[in-house]
């Protein structure tokens, strides 16, 4: 929604034009508007938010701030595992590996591309689940639940082939979530979720188990 002219929010609010400057100023730094130069300014799109601390499924975090999740996929197979991920996963180099790329939507809108490998062992009939009725971190989460998880976030520019899977430019910058996990001492998956940085962030609220 576009908002009034500062001129009009001047007139409006019986403040000085010095005041209104500064609050569009401040709500744009926090995220609140988007100001578009000899457009005007607009309330900024909500950008839902991912846990940080725990696994939740994406599709369950879309329908449960009102969405609709949809999916896409561009990958479901088995194939020889690459050294990197070979290292990761702490698997043999001649072993094979489950690997599934989806793109999951919200209200048609892709809003997290999911670059996911998966070890045979601990979920062997992975490759024959139907992923657009089930997300993989529900199937997983059902058969093998996670005993250890790693998380580990950074921010960059996406690659030619991630910008075209989540329909975005060249200009928007993602947020990206690696995660593994472990049952026991088995390293079970190795993942790589990307956000776009414009519809998506991550955090989370916890008690820590002591204050500092």
């Amino acid at each position: 929604m576009k908002i009034d002219s500062e001129n009009s929010l001047v007139k409006t609010m019986g403040v000085s034009r010095m005041t209104v400057n500064r609050a569009l100023r401040e709500l744009t730094a926090e995220g609140k508007l988007v100001r578009l130069q000899g457009v005007g300014t607009f309330v900024a799109r909500h950008k839902p938010q991912t846990e940080l601390l725990r696994i939740r499924s994406i599709a369950r975090e879309i329908i449960e701030r009102g969405g609709e999740h949809s999916c896409d996929i561009h990958l479901l197979q088995q194939e020889k595992i690459s050294p990197k991920v070979a290292s990761d996963m702490k698997l043999r180099l001649n072993m094979p590996v489950y690997h599934a790329i989806l793109v999951h939507r919200d209200n048609g809108v892709p809003i997290q591309l999911e670059d996911r490998y998966i070890n045979p062992v601990v979920a062997p009939d992975f490759l024959k689940q139907d992923f657009t009725r089930i997300t993989p971190s529900d199937y997983l989460q059902a058969i093998c639940p996670a005993m250890e998880v790693e998380h580990v976030i950074e921010a960059m520019m996406p690659d030619k082939w991630s910008r075209e899977l989540l329909e975005i430019s060249r200009a928007e910058p993602c947020l990206i979530l690696h995660r593994r996990t472990w049952i026991n001492s088995t390293v079970a998956t190795q993942n790589r979720f990307i956000y776009p940085g414009s519809r998506h962030k991550i955090g989370s609220r916890f008690y820590p188990s002591c204050a500092t």
